[in-house]
């Protein structure tokens, strides 16, 4: 059997801004917007480079309790994770575009990485996973 999470939803105000903010601020590629109804899209966004893995798909909060969840879906633990191949280049490009990041870089056990919300505050990790070492 093989199966991928292929999609996650994360709950916006707005399609426009938050696909702003995702094609300008980290560089991620539009690879959907399509009108379903008058209140409803289906906007799929994935970040530059990749090939494979998850895509973020843009879901309009609809009601009160879909608000209330709006850059909070996850009770302020870090939601995402974000991995780069090259960590100070996106690090430095992400702070020019005023991508606010709550703690200076680290060096973990895993790699580099530092903490940065997107624009309704929901936490990110932006991480360069360190390299495995190759048995010769």
């Amino acid at each position: 059997m093989t199966q991928n999470i292929f999609q996650i939803a994360l709950v916006v105000e707005d399609y426009d801004d938050a696909i702003h903010f995702y094609t300008q601020k980290l560089n991620f590629r539009l690879m959907e917007d399509s009108v379903l109804s008058e209140t409803k899209r289906w906007v799929v966004l994935a970040p530059t480079g990749s090939s494979v893995g998850c895509n973020l798909l843009l879901a309009k909060a609809a009601n009160t309790e879909q608000q209330s969840r709006i850059g909070n879906q996850t009770g302020g633990r870090v939601f995402l994770f974000l991995h780069t191949d090259d960590f100070w280049r996106d690090y430095k490009s992400m702070q020019q575009k005023g991508v606010e990041f709550m703690c200076e870089p680290i060096e973990e056990s895993y790699g580099t990485v530092a903490v940065f919300k997107d624009l309704y505050g929901n936490l990110w990790d932006l991480i360069e996973p360190k390299k495995k070492a190759t048995n010769s």
